[in-house]
């Protein structure tokens, strides 16, 4: 991929987020900086592909509405699967760009998974410092007064 991968991290985000009239933005901005090359060509259309396929996610035959978001060993799977695609010499170069977006992908896919599970973690710990903070804002606070002179 040749402009930077900023570009593209974004887009899946937006498109995970569901937040599509963003995600074409940064698509057409990265549209107009790749390198027009068979293999650009085949990652666009990729990703044009994955937005489609987030815009309408109630069709049984689409791929990505039977993927389980969450599971991050069918995600692994699935990324290990495309990236074995973008290796193979068979395919054309178009083939390989088109695989290597969907690698790319599942790998960001995996990143917010662990991110969402990290949170998660964390979020019992964050109710606990705030329930701390509310009891503390309850308690009457004692004051002291002095007198001068």
């Amino acid at each position: 991929m040749s402009p930077s991968s900023t570009f593209v991290t974004r887009f899946f985000q937006l498109v995970s987020e569901r937040q599509f009239a963003e995600a074409e933005r940064v698509l057409e901005r990265f549209k107009l900086k790749a390198q027009k090359n068979e293999r650009n060509r085949g990652y666009l259309q990729a990703l044009y592909g994955i937005l489609v396929a987030s815009k309408s996610n109630n069709d049984q035959y689409l791929f990505l509405p039977n993927v389980n978001l969450k599971d991050k060993s069918e995600l692994e799977r699935y990324r290990r699967e495309f990236l074995k695609h973008t290796r193979d010499d068979l395919h054309a170069e178009y083939d390989r760009g088109f695989f290597s977006a969907w690698a790319e992908y599942m790998r960001i896919l995996l990143r917010l998974a662990e991110s969402e599970e990290r949170s998660v973690e964390d979020e019992p710990k964050q109710i606990a410092g705030i329930e701390q903070k509310q009891i503390a804002a309850q308690e009457p606070k004692k004051m002291i007064q002095a007198r001068l002179g």
